[in-house]
């Protein structure tokens, strides 16, 4: 998948969660999607390439950057918790949506009951039961 192509997707992917919203805070260069006012992806260009970043846990992060080599540190983002999808060809469609669901839940998951637009716990479990 190219970059072009994973930044469509993933964009499509983040506007069908419930409450995802698209701004621009950092510019245009900067397409960042939030629920309640908290980050799950940012799309940019990294030397003219694009990009998408995502939250992730720790461990998983780890094997996916050893698994894929299109999936690197989070750029301009704690190492750790984040993710960068590169253009290439160890990704595919169903892995990226996954990622982008998975962020989602993580950030959904630390927001005040109140405010989680689905249950965190439950939400998007199928794909994760599907990829393991």
């Amino acid at each position: 998948m190219n970059g072009s192509t994973l930044q469509t997707f993933a964009a499509e992917c983040a506007e069908r969660l419930p409450g995802a919203r698209l701004e621009h805070p950092f510019g245009p260069d900067w397409e960042v999607f939030k629920v309640h006012g908290k980050v799950f992806m940012l799309m940019t260009s990294v030397p003219g390439e694009p990009v998408v970043i995502l939250k992730s846990e720790p461990g998983e992060a780890e094997a996916l950057r050893e698994a894929h080599a299109d999936v690197t540190r989070g750029y301009h983002m704690n190492k750790r918790h984040w993710i960068t999808l590169e253009g290439g060809d160890s990704l595919d469609k169903k892995l990226v949506e996954e990622l982008v669901t998975e962020s989602y839940r993580l950030v959904v998951g630390n927001l005040p009951r109140t405010k989680q637009p689905v249950d965190p716990e439950t939400y998007g479990t199928h794909a994760r039961a599907a990829r393991r």
